[in-house]
């Protein structure tokens, strides 16, 4: 089954609440701009899969972490684009937020995302209050200070960089959220599920410099090479190509190994499977490191 329709649906109404009312209309169409098209929607599937693998008995709590990951992870790719960070033009294939709308408009569609997200979670609490505390301590700890994506932004500034650290928060953060959410959003004890969560957050990180190391601007959807142009410590400078490939594929076995005895344990075996032909790329046909 295509959890598609169930994240899409979710968003979409996350973002009507947004836009209405006496909502300033440019702002609304910039909510609307930040999250679609909507990219592999890889946080809030994995969400959603742990959910249901767990019983999914309350899917509108599910519903509203699988939307609220997503807000958050628009959110940051709305700030991440501005020139005070990455100064990048292009994301998915269309000009950025702040090229689009301008970076006053940019910065508070990010923020009405974040506030949105917890809002959704806020929301949740009307069928069932405890997992929705539960999510939304998650999402915080998970966006913020100490290691959340904020803390990874933050890295960046940083003379010296704890390159763990700085991985585990800019990108692993989100993913460990949407492993624990999940188990939350289902009744179930989101502790055992941080592993897998990690464990996805890291090979989708050796993914994504292997992809910006490999393709151009136009496959990617986004501006290439920025790891090299940037200087930030990656996977490919580390291991090479082949290397971080290989470090790629020991992560996603040992992603399968730490699934938690739970009534979907094989279909999330096969998602994570799915996960790792999606994210391993292919290489050019010229590459030989």
């Amino acid at each position: 089954m295509s959890l598609k329709p169930r994240i899409e649906a979710a968003i979409a109404g996350a973002i009507r609440l947004g836009q209405a009312g006496s909502a300033p209309p440019r702002l609304a169409s910039a909510l609307d701009y930040a999250v679609s098209p909507g990219g592999a929607r890889i946080r809030p599937t994995i969400c959603l899969s742990v959910a249901l693998a767990c019983g999914d008995d309350r899917p509108g709590v599910a519903d509203a972490a699988a939307s609220a990951i997503e807000l958050i992870h628009c959110a940051s790719l709305v700030h991440d684009d501005m020139p005070c960070f990455d100064n990048a033009d292009i994301r998915r294939g269309k000009p950025a937020v702040h090229r689009a709308y301008g970076e006053p408009l940019a910065l508070l569609t990010g923020d009405s995302l974040i506030i949105m997200a917890f809002e959704v979670l806020a929301r949740a609490a009307v069928v069932d209050p405890a997992r929705a505390i539960d999510l939304i301590r998650i999402l915080g700890e998970s966006s913020g200070m100490p290691g959340g994506i904020c803390a990874g932004q933050g890295w960046e500034s940083e003379t010296q960089i704890d390159l763990r650290a700085y991985h585990r928060a800019k990108t692993g953060a989100l993913f460990t959220a949407a492993t624990r959410m999940g188990a939350a959003a289902a009744g179930e004890e989101p502790d055992a599920w941080t592993e897998l969560g990690a464990r996805i957050g890291e090979a989708f990180q050796v993914a994504d410099d292997l992809r910006d190391a490999l393709y151009d601007e136009a496959t990617l959807g986004k501006p290439a090479h920025q790891d090299e142009i940037n200087g930030r410590p990656n996977a490919v400078s580390e291991l090479g190509v082949r290397g971080a490939i290989r470090r790629l594929e020991d992560i996603l076995s040992g992603a399968i190994a730490s699934i938690p005895s739970c009534p979907g344990e094989a279909m999330l075996c096969d998602m994570v499977r799915k996960t790792a032909e999606r994210l391993t790329p292919v290489l050019p046909a010229h590459h030989t490191a």
